[in-house]
């Protein structure tokens, strides 16, 4: 590909010391992520699959080696800087929506944007267009308990995208649906993906919707390895 990848992470490790015990979660982990490319991430539990995505999301530093956000290394940077970059440039799905009840679903929208200094009105034109194109276009007013389950997560979706990152994390974020729900939820995910130009890694166990992603990897030994 000639432009460069929106996230890279170079011979990443990441090892903690209980008592005269070492025990290492990563151990020399290389992935690059495009825009616009889904990479999903299939390892059983205790892999070290959470340590990935929060050590590529900047909210956990590593052991040693590098991680670049759009062409910006990360690792000798403050933690405001890492902030910075975090809220700018990076999105988070978790499997829990983590919605706040009090606020409909365009203002759970609304907030992080306002948060990140753009004008009410500007906010709110831009969480209705995610909403509508993420199928919600009805179900605005609505508050987080008179949604489905697969509802409130495609508000999460369109949360996590409001400020327009170019790196989308995400960690079983159908892992709480139904089958039928979680494929509808999974493919207005990829379609925002793709329309969006995001490069995203998806942590899933489901083979199903991980066999639609562009690419495949797994953790072995503390090291990312691509699958077929």
């Amino acid at each position: 590909m000639n432009e460069p990848p929106a996230l890279q992470l170079e011979d990443v490790r990441r090892h903690y010391v209980q008592g005269e015990e070492k025990l290492v979660i990563l151990d020399g982990v290389s992935l690059s992520v495009w825009p616009g490319e889904s990479v999903a991430l299939i390892a059983p539990s205790g892999a070290g699959k959470s340590t990935l995505l929060h050590i590529a999301g900047l909210l956990e530093q590593p052991t040693s080696g590098e991680v670049t956000i759009c062409e910006r290394p990360t690792r000798n940077l403050s933690d405001s800087e890492r902030t910075a970059i975090r809220r700018a440039d990076i999105g988070f799905i978790y499997q829990f929506h983590h919605l706040l009840p009090e606020f409909t679903a365009l203002e759970n929208i609304m907030l992080p944007q306002m948060i990140h200094g753009l004008a009410k009105s500007e906010a709110k034109a831009r969480a209705e267009d995610l909403l509508s194109f993420l199928g919600l276009g009805k179900r605005l007013q609505h508050r987080p308990a008179e949604l489905s389950g697969g509802e409130q997560q495609r508000v999460a979706i369109a949360r996590a995208v409001a400020n327009a990152p170019r790196v989308l994390l995400a960690d079983e974020p159908t892992g709480n649906l139904d089958p039928h729900t979680a494929d509808h939820v999974f493919g207005t995910l990829t379609k925002l993906v793709r329309a969006t130009e995001l490069a995203a890694v998806i942590a899933t166990h489901n083979l199903e919707l991980a066999g639609r992603m562009n690419r495949r990897v797994t953790l072995q030994e503390g090291r990312v390895v691509e699958l077929a």
